[in-house]
């Protein structure tokens, strides 16, 4: 579950939780930066650990609700003796949680984010701790991709910061610190009231970009980055920190949108790519000009278009982000659609079919770049819902730029293509 479904499912839900990994430390199952939501009635919205946390935090939830006071969460799963958990934690990491109750500040500034990824545009969320990490601030900033294929750079937009919240729940949250490490649980509560001389907002002053070296920017597999942008020495309680884990003072996590996957075709064959791509985190759209096969019932909760190339190119606008599939079986269709894809920017362009059959499709066309076919990795696949697997798993490499374990620079196999795979099955 990415940030982005979260920001749309918190919009949703009236009295929840986001719960945050802000600091991890050793061996975990989710890196630095990952978020999820827990509800009132016991809904958990996406995953910090295979199972490890969630339940300790769904207990946490109706405090952090009633008082309205964001808590750190520290779950310490290095020493050896896992039985103070009641179960083997196997993860081997310390994890420091942050639980915010979405409500005042946060809550519009998720649903800013959530506007920003309807968009296409990539945003940052960045936390400002205050008065001894009693009080935190938010703010959000939209971020325009530039830059080349598949990792966009990510940028500071000239958008000036929002109004201030009107909001009749300002959300003034105090903090309440519970670490624990093998047997022993410290708690300790400090709180502050909310000064209204404060900015409700505070946007970070500058977004740093994806290509930075800098030693404060550290990369997040998936569609998130987490930064820090304060290193100094962190002001504590004289006689407990509410700080314990030298957590910089300001916290900025970077969020690219879910990449468009464009699938041309709306056979029987598409529907398990649909799904599977869904899941794994592309914006899918389904484009066919056969009225009876691109429905809704067939491929719910994706975009979809009817008409032919010709009318559907100008409505799809592909862009350097877009990874596109050709599964529509149908040859000049397909190579309609070639013609007019010459011109574009894309991240990812997969044929489905043989070789011989790709060569014929794109004989007589410009080079065409990042060409993919047969689409999929080569795994041995038999069948529409292993062959989609494939499909699927090469999307994922491709937007990790992991190198793919059966891609291969065909020079001469494939007419113009720039990388192939080897015949055969998927």
């Amino acid at each position: 579950m990415e940030m982005h479904d979260l920001c749309a499912i918190a919009a949703r839900e009236p009295r929840c939780v986001l719960a945050t990994a802000i600091k991890v430390e050793g061996h975990a199952y989710r890196k630095q930066g990952v978020s999820m939501l827990l509800t009132e009635d016991g809904k958990m919205v996406g995953s910090i650990s295979p199972g490890c946390l969630e339940s300790d935090l769904q207990a946490r939830v109706s405090h952090v609700l009633d008082t309205k006071q964001m808590e750190f969460a520290e779950y310490d799963m290095r020493p050896e003796d896992d039985l103070s958990w009641g179960e083997t934690i196997g993860c081997g990491g310390l994890v420091v949680v942050l639980l915010e109750p979405v409500c005042g500040e946060l809550r519009y500034t998720l649903q800013k984010m959530h506007e920003c990824f309807q968009s296409g545009a990539a945003t940052a969320l960045t936390r400002t701790f205050q008065d001894g990490y009693t009080r935190v601030r938010y703010g959000w900033r939209r971020i325009e991709p530039t830059g080349p294929r598949r990792q966009p750079i990510l940028r500071p937009s000239l958008v000036p910061p929002h109004d201030r919240v009107t909001n009749n729940n300002p959300a003034s949250l105090q903090v309440d610190v519970q670490h624990s490490s093998g047997n022993i649980k410290h708690e300790h509560t400090a709180s502050k009231q909310y000064s209204p001389d404060i900015p409700r907002l505070t946007l970070v002053p500058e977004v740093v970009t994806a290509t930075s070296n800098e030693s404060h920017s550290s990369h997040l597999s998936g569609d998130s980055q987490h930064i820090s942008e304060s290193d100094a020495e962190i002001a504590t309680n004289n006689t407990v920190s509410t700080n314990p884990w030298d957590l910089p003072q300001q916290l900025t996590s970077l969020y690219t949108p879910k990449p468009r996957l464009i699938i041309i075709g709306a056979g029987n064959d598409v529907i398990p790519v649909a799904r599977l791509a869904q899941s794994a985190g592309f914006r899918v759209v389904v484009a066919d000009w056969r009225e009876s096969l691109c429905t809704s019932e067939r491929f719910p909760e994706t975009e979809l278009i009817l008409g032919f190339p010709c009318e559907i190119m100008p409505q799809l606008n592909v862009n350097n982000g877009d990874y596109l599939i050709l599964m529509s079986h149908n040859f000049p269709r397909e190579r309609e659609l070639l013609e007019m894809v010459v011109d574009c920017e894309y991240a990812y362009l997969g044929i489905m079919g043989s070789k011989t059959r790709t060569a014929r499709l794109l004989d007589g066309l410009p080079p065409l770049k990042y060409v993919h076919s047969p689409v999929g990795l080569s795994i041995g696949a038999d069948g529409p819902e292993q062959i989609a697997i494939s499909i699927a798993a090469e999307l994922i490499a491709c937007k990790h730029k992991v190198s793919s374990l059966s891609s291969e620079v065909q020079r001469g196999s494939v007419a113009h293509a720039n990388d192939g795979h080897s015949s055969g099955s998927r």
